[in-house]
């Protein structure tokens, strides 16, 4: 295919970076993985330490009054938005990867989303009220989109499909997120605390700089496979999609001017759009003439496990809705006289992925074939997760500030358990799954079932109240619970179904 990209000479421009033969087996010079591994870590640490470090703040920032530095919308409407502006980032990884098949190869599309994601930021930092709420949260929400898909893609590039050590090394990414995402919110909630929150918003786009800086210097040594375009789009049916893209940045514009689109209704707009597009997505590549039955089984096998990942995501994502507000009004922040600001406590669950993958990474390369298959992991994830939320039970309508922050960092140690036995291992077994030319769109398939799980953390969000926590958590985490042992039960014909692939 003539628009495939192939191996440059060295001194090649940014855009054009020189590429080096794949990674092997007997490369180990990053902590037993491949040494671009660390390229693509340091971008997605300092890409996660923005995210996290904004999103922190960004829902009390929406709700809070005028004289607290807020925006003073009610409690409920800003938790849909900030659900269907987390749920619209994993939606967009849908553009990213369709840009990265069909046109520009992942590698670019992951430097561009970052330089989109810096400008978002800066954007949240330095135009006032509701005006920069929009660019920002629409800027950053591409660009992560595009970023997320694409470097996911990037490190299932460095491995054969036959390396035992593809889980460990995606735990190890983990490690790199979460890094970002436990600094983020410690320095933003400080400078919100402290000056305001457009400073906090502005340190996430200084962050998001320094990850371009790194990768720039690493992105020459990335594999061939990580530049190549999978699917190029013919030049004649470029205008075509010119026409579309056009068409719907109106369709948009009319919706929002006309009021079809607003704060209240956003996250159910979301969900439908997300679950509309997971609909097309699979049906696109089931039925694609490109398949082999091996690979369009594969995509089979992967349903169950899109859907135990939307339920998972459901509850896991109110970390930043439900939780945020809880933190605010039930939890005791109290440190022996000082007052914690409720950004810090995002930081707590980077802390445990921080210690856990790396056991978790150990004890998968330990196992190696005998580990539990790809479809227990999943069950189990979502069973635990269950059990997280059935411990908020002990605090339910309790006075305000009474919870103790003890428990809260108990709760969010069982949230992180369920968290590695499913994201880090859906990002492995999505690069395994995915059939040839849909490389980069499958991993977008996945990061649909988290745009979908958290559009529907943020509707669930505006549930929630302090005067029926009992039967909020406790349906919520029975739901998750028999979801997990459902595909607990059928987890021997999935692995059918997966042709091979655990």
């Amino acid at each position: 295919m003539s628009n495939v990209a192939t191996p440059g000479p060295a001194g090649n421009t940014p855009e054009e970076p020189a590429r080096s033969e794949a990674h092997g087996d007997s490369d180990r010079g990053f902590f037993g993985q491949p040494r671009s591994l660390a390229t693509v870590f340091g971008v997605e640490m300092w890409e996660r330490f923005s995210f996290y470090g904004m999103q922190g703040i960004l829902l009390i920032y929406l709700y809070y009054s005028a004289s607290e530095g807020g925006l003073g919308l009610p409690q409920a409407t800003a938790a849909g938005i900030v659900g269907a502006y987390g749920g619209s980032v994993y939606l967009a990884t849908i553009i990213g990867a369709w840009l990265a098949d069909r046109l520009l190869g992942s590698e670019r599309v992951l430097f561009y989303s970052a330089v989109v994601i810096m400008l978002g930021h800066i954007g949240l930092a330095l135009i006032p009220g509701f005006a920069g709420v929009g660019v920002g949260l629409v800027l950053v929400a591409l660009g992560s989109g595009g970023l997320k898909a694409n470097a996911t893609s990037v490190v299932g590039t460095l491995y054969t499909p036959d390396d035992v050590r593809r889980d460990a090394g995606f735990s190890l990414f983990y490690l790199g997120i979460n890094l970002g995402a436990f600094l983020g919110p410690i320095l933003t909630g400080l400078l919100q605390s402290t000056l305001g929150f457009h400073w906090g918003f502005g340190l996430a786009a200084v962050g998001m700089f320094i990850g371009l800086v790194q990768y720039s210097f690493g992105r020459k040594r990335l594999p061939a496979e990580a530049h190549e375009i999978p699917n190029p789009l013919p030049r004649t049916k470029r205008p075509m999609w010119i026409g579309i893209v056009v068409g719907a940045v109106v369709v948009i514009l009319i919706a929002a001017l006309t009021g079809l689109i607003t704060a209240n209704n956003l996250a159910l707009i979301v969900i439908g759009l997300t679950v509309v597009a997971a609909i097309a997505y699979f049906a696109v590549i089931l039925s694609s003439s490109r398949l082999s039955s091996t690979e369009r089984s594969r995509v089979f096998g992967f349903i169950p496990l899109f859907i135990v990942s939307v339920a998972f995501w459901s509850l896991y994502q109110q970390q930043f809705t439900v939780l945020t507000i809880y933190s605010d009004k039930r939890l005791n922040r109290d440190l022996f006289g000082w007052e914690m600001p409720v950004s810090w406590v995002q930081s707590i669950n980077p802390i445990f992925i921080i210690i856990l993958s790396g056991v978790f990474a150990a004890i998968w390369t330990k196992l190696g074939r005998r580990q539990p298959t790809t479809p227990v992991k999943f069950a189990l994830g979502a069973i635990v997760m269950g059990l997280a939320f059935w411990l908020f039970l002990p605090f339910a309508n309790g006075g305000e500030n009474a919870t103790p922050l003890l428990a809260i960092v108990g709760i969010l140690f069982t949230f992180t358990v369920a968290e590695l036995f499913i994201s880090p291992i859906g990002l492995s077994v999505t690069t395994k799954l995915a059939p040839s030319v849909f490389h980069t769109q499958m991993v977008a398939l996945f990061f649909l079932s988290v745009a979908l799980g958290t559009a529907i953390a943020g509707q669930l969000a505006e549930l929630y109240s302090p005067t029926n926590e009992v039967p909020y958590f406790g349906v919520l985490g029975l739901v998750a619970v028999i979801v997990g042992v459902l595909l607990w039960l059928v987890s021997r014909w999935v692995l059918k179904l997966m042709q091979g692939v655990r």
